[in-house]
């Protein structure tokens, strides 16, 4: 598909490397056609790698998408070099006017914490709240799937025993679902987070379709009822080695981490993980594209 992003953006020479095809705006606007308009709020900390996977899992549909990047103005990341932030982000000020046929909120390292007391908690409610307004629908990873559950329907997150970190398989509960349409019966996807939510809270609420659970990992993937709000607490849109770096980064803080599950082969740290859930990683986000924006999104945004 044509990913229409920055001539500039790190991610152009990645994806390009890969045969992805990447749509620069300067051959974007010689196009007679009206492309859907994404928006993503970027919350990681390696906030260039994560563009990297997102537009890498918005690959492979036909349609023209035209993405922004966000980021938020009442926390500064300190991972990420002001001159890429000023180049390729925006703020929510800025964009607050604008109607998006979709957008992707992404998880955070800040699971720990009770939501209230995240630095830009308090933003993000207020984009949240802007989002079933003026997005077509939504789609939240991890810790920002934890946080629109708990700010749209109440439901809390508790804190698990160990960090789930692994790569866990997931069965599919609603194979009717649009969103799920294409998976195989079971299917595997990477986790890495200290929280959770408990199911029975999530199936008190009206509407709320449960589409993939995994005995391990929990609740997986789920939508609203009216299709506005998708929510994924894992990463499918995660590389082969995300969990290994992220995996030695807790061992050089000293953290007591374990190692990550059905990962590294032969339980060895050593030898390259493998990327086992690359299709439907791509199933995923076509399918959101396809069915929950470009279907339901209207011409004249």
């Amino acid at each position: 598909m044509p990913i229409k992003i920055s001539d500039t953006l790190p991610a152009r020479g990645v994806l390009e490397g890969e045969n992805i095809f990447v749509m620069t705006h300067s051959r974007a606007v010689s196009q007679d056609i009206r492309p859907l308009r994404l928006v993503i709020l970027n919350l990681m900390p390696a906030k260039i790698a994560t563009e990297t996977q997102l537009l890498r899992c918005l690959s492979n549909t036909p349609l023209q998408i035209e993405v922004e990047l966000l980021q938020t103005s009442t926390y500064t990341p300190k991972n990420t070099g002001a001159d890429h932030l000023l180049a390729h982000y925006t703020t929510f000020d800025k964009i607050k006017a604008n109607r998006y046929d979709g957008m992707i909120i992404t998880g955070a390292p800040v699971e720990l914490m009770p939501f209230e007391d995240v630095a830009y908690w308090d933003e993000l409610c207020g984009i949240m709240e802007w989002s079933k307004t003026y997005v077509t629908s939504t789609f939240h990873i991890c810790w920002a799937a934890q946080a629109a559950l708990y700010y749209h329907y109440g439901v809390p997150k508790f804190t698990l025993p160990e960090k789930l970190s692994g790569v866990f398989t997931h069965s599919v509960e609603d194979p009717l679902c649009p969103l799920t349409r294409g998976f195989d019966d079971v299917f595997l996807a990477p986790h890495s987070r200290y929280t959770d939510v408990r199911m029975a809270d999530v199936a008190a609420v009206p509407g709320f379709r449960v589409l993939s659970v995994g005995k391990e990992a929990g609740l997986y993937i789920a939508v609203s009822g009216d299709g506005k709000m998708v929510f994924a607490t894992g990463h499918l849109e995660y590389d082969a080695e995300t969990l290994a770096l992220e995996y030695r980064r807790d061992l050089a803080k000293g953290l007591p981490i374990a190692m990550p599950v059905n990962y590294f082969p032969q339980d060895d740290p050593s030898k390259s993980p493998q990327k086992t859930w690359r299709s439907h990683a791509q199933l995923l986000y076509s399918n959101w594209l396809n069915y929950y924006v470009y279907q339901t999104t209207p011409y004249e945004l």
